[in-house]
């Protein structure tokens, strides 16, 4: 097998993520127009004719040079296990890659492996973060481990490639630790409503409860209803010391996600009493469903709104096929006087596990315009 990657059209990079159980919305074609400031490029893999790969490629352009640093964020679309074990091994399957992405004029290029190295169940977390002698997820025993995926850490390694250092759990791009609930079982049968309830933890469910008989409504939001849910996120962010996007980029992902899809990105809206309580935001590719943004009001937070969004976006994931719900990023801390165990302690409460991907790697094309673009972002 001798591959080939080159440019190809968006219908032809969507076609190929259909053709998939999923992939990250971070790699659909939608997303560059998400990523406006960057330069958006479909690239595929061939064997002979055939489309065997797919990615998303972001240029970030240095400032004064027309050269760019290549992003795939949670790409590229690749089987990596296959490639780690097939004809050339991985080198057949990055090196014309990265001299496509050179041609194009980039001076480096980032890429995060869609592949997930150990995972922890809600049990295993929660007695790491009540055992003082651990201070990072990492420390704890994985309740599962993936050796073909750590073997192609060792192999990037051995390629050349640099992982970018995780603080805390997060690059400077995409979460090195995030939290799924898997919705079917180990051999693939969809979970009941019933026994995804029941792997909750005592709280969860009486805080579901709670809301149901608060009279909390959760109802499908549009376009239109941006603006509500982006006035309670501005609260979270205030309350919770993040600083929030604008209104205008969730619009665009609105209208780049569901004008690719019409169901690929959704707006939960919780009412109590006619009052706004919570508001989220969902994306969908394929079995996979992630919950991306989400926010709360200070007041009335008895009421449990936030439980109860979950709880629906759960069920209407369910109901799709989907067989993960993602939670999306977590720290590695296990700092009792950390303000983020808090997040961890609300997601494990659902019952699913805390899993490491292989993280973000940096490949340098150009080494002295890499060390300049990395003393650039520092001094941002």
């Amino acid at each position: 097998m001798s591959l080939t990657v080159r440019t190809i059209s968006s219908a032809d990079h969507l076609a190929y993520l259909t053709s998939l159980p999923s992939a990250s919305f971070l790699q659909t074609p939608a997303w560059a127009a998400v990523k406006a400031e960057w330069r958006g490029e479909s690239i595929g893999w061939f064997d002979g004719t055939q489309i065997v790969g797919a990615g998303l490629v972001l240029y970030r352009k240095l400032p004064k040079v027309a050269k760019y640093l290549a992003y795939l964020p949670e790409g590229p679309v690749v089987d990596f296990a296959s490639a780690l074990e097939g004809p050339g091994g991985l080198k057949a399957w990055l090196d014309p890659m990265v001299e496509h992405l050179a041609a194009e004029g980039a001076f480096g290029v980032r890429m995060g492996p869609p592949v997930v190295l150990r995972a922890w169940d809600a049990a295993t977390v929660k007695k790491a973060v009540a055992d003082p002698a651990l201070r990072t997820l990492g420390d704890a025993p994985a309740t599962t481990s993936n050796g073909r995926a750590i073997a192609l850490t060792r192999e990037l390694h051995r390629l050349g490639w640099r992982e970018q250092v995780a603080e805390g759990g997060f690059t400077a791009g995409q979460p090195k630790y995030n939290f799924w609930l898997p919705l079917v079982d180990e051999e693939g049968t969809p979970r009941t409503e019933d026994e995804v309830l029941r792997g909750m933890n005592q709280l969860w469910r009486r805080n579901i409860k709670k809301a149901d008989k608060s009279g909390v409504e959760v109802t499908l939001g549009g376009a239109d209803d941006l603006q509500a849910f982006h006035t309670i996120y501005s609260e979270t962010a205030v309350r919770d010391h993040f600083t929030p996007r604008p209104l205008p980029y969730f619009q665009t992902m609105w209208d780049a996600l569901n004008g690719e899809d019409p169901d690929r990105m959704r707006l939960y809206l919780a009412h109590h009493e006619g009052d706004l309580v919570a508001a989220t935001t969902l994306v969908k590719v394929g079995r996979h469903a992630w919950y991306s943004y989400g926010a709360s009001t200070t007041e009335k937070r008895d009421v449990r709104g936030s439980n109860a969004i979950q709880w629906k976006m759960i069920r209407d994931a369910m109901a799709a096929g989907c067989s993960v719900y993602d939670m999306r990023g977590i720290t590695d801390t296990l700092d009792p006087e950390d303000s983020h165990v808090g997040l961890i302690q609300f997601k494990v409460g659902t019952g699913g596990s805390a899993v490491e991907y292989a993280g973000e790697w940096d490949l340098p094309i150009n080494r002295l315009l890499y060390v300049a673009f990395q003393q650039y972002m520092k001094r941002r």
